[in-house]
């Protein structure tokens, strides 16, 4: 009859093992909040460093970029933060300055020119 015994130890891991999966998922899930509320907290302050350094016109012109090309106007946008952030910029970015950056940043279309044979 020690059949009836493994069966019990076997349920009973069983249970603490779901228990252990159930503290991960939890712990991850509340690592997930603050990561979430750190990754806010850095767009917010993007935010307020492009609207520092932009004018309406060229944050107009980055936001027609977005629309279109989301990807790209992240890179624009990056590059814009660390020029402010390491002091290269001054005064303001203007829509001329705006258009020769995304210019400047806009992968050449002839490079991407991929024939399928």
């Amino acid at each position: 009859m020690s059949g009836n015994s493994d069966d019990e130890r076997i349920e009973e891991l069983r249970q603490k093992k779901m228990q252990e999966l159930q503290d991960q998922a939890e712990q991850q899930q509340g690592g997930g909040e603050a990561e979430e509320a750190a990754r806010q907290q850095q767009e917010a302050q993007k935010d307020a460093l492009l609207r520092k350094f932009l004018t309406d016109g060229a944050r107009q012109r980055l936001n027609a970029v977005q629309m279109s090309k989301p990807d790209f106007a992240e890179q624009v946008e990056r590059q814009v933060v660390a020029l402010a952030q390491s002091g290269r910029i001054q005064g303001q970015i203007d829509e001329d300055q705006m258009k020769s950056i995304l210019q400047e940043l806009k992968p050449d279309s002839k490079s991407f020119n991929i024939r399928r044979r």
